[in-house]
């Protein structure tokens, strides 16, 4: 009895020590000065305003195009907070049904409509003391963005076919490929929500306005694929790192991790430029 007493103590000793080591790793995987690549100076600026957005839990909006790694900036700022052990809640706006969006952002309650078969927690009250992520912020309805401007202001919620109160204590981190000023101006955007969302602003630059974080993305990006791969990492000659930098990156970061992915699968011991013209050719 008393060696099966010191077994459990042991196991939920190794156990909370695996637990740690994984937290650990998840904070160094968001890590932004591990995972946000780049030594330009428009990636300079993105850095200071992050190092700014982690000390405080004010609202956060970040802009850029598509593929340039909103994302990791959100999580970077949550995974390097005082919020990093609370839980870190993405949602995508456009991946949300317009009819479904209150509901899966708020919660509902038992019959609260068709389907509703017991209660539900929202996204807000899922994250908690933690952050939750709105991706794709323009993209919400003016309706929806009324009752989301009240839940800021408020920072209490109904869930859908409820009437009581619930608190929330999230912090806010919002994204959007769009000019938010110019939605405003269209009437497409509220202009009191735009002002609560963009306390502090990190705009993400285009990989076309960066092309000299390209050599270092392609390092950066040929180790992880390896490393995911089992496999060792090859070496781009300056040749192909040229022609890679001579690109116009539409899809930014995103599109330069998948063509690093394919020249690797694809290429030489050493990805030439004769590679990249066989198979990362933008013509």
């Amino acid at each position: 009895r008393i060696w099966n007493a010191i077994k459990n103590i042991r196991e939920k000793v190794e156990l909370k020590a695996e637990i740690s080591e994984l937290k650990q790793q998840v904070k160094k995987k968001y890590d932004f000065s591990a995972n946000i690549i780049g030594n330009s100076p428009a990636m300079k600026k993105v850095f200071a305003m992050i190092e700014k957005a982690i000390s405080s839990n004010i609202t956060i909006s970040i802009t850029g195009e598509t593929g340039t790694g909103k994302e990791v900036v959100a999580k970077s700022i949550h995974y390097n907070s005082n919020r990093a052990k609370k839980p870190f809640i993405a949602v995508n706006i456009t991946a949300i049904p317009r009819e479904l969006i209150e509901s899966e952002l708020f919660g509902h309650e038992k019959g609260a409509f068709t389907g509703a078969v017991a209660r539900r927690i929202g996204k807000f009250e899922e994250a908690g003391d933690g952050t939750i992520f709105l991706d794709e912020i323009g993209e919400m309805d003016i309706n929806m963005q009324s009752k989301l401007l009240r839940v800021l202001q408020e920072r209490e919620l109904t869930r859908v076919g409820g009437s009581g109160l619930v608190k929330i204590n999230c912090r806010i981190i919002s994204a959007t490929h769009k000019d938010l000023s110019e939605e405003v101006r269209k009437g497409n955007f509220r202009e009191d929500l735009y002002h609560r969302l963009a306390v502090i602003i990190i705009d993400v630059p285009a990989l076309n306005e960066r092309k000299e974080d390209i050599p270092l993305l392609i390092n950066h990006f040929s180790n992880q694929i390896a490393n995911a791969q089992g496999a060792q990492p090859k070496v781009f000659s300056k040749e192909a790192i040229s022609a890679l930098q001579s690109y116009d990156w539409t899809g930014n970061i995103r599109e330069l991790r998948n063509v690093v992915e394919r020249l690797l699968i694809l290429g030489a011991t050493e990805i030439s430029s004769e590679d990249v013209r066989l198979f990362a050719s933008k013509n």
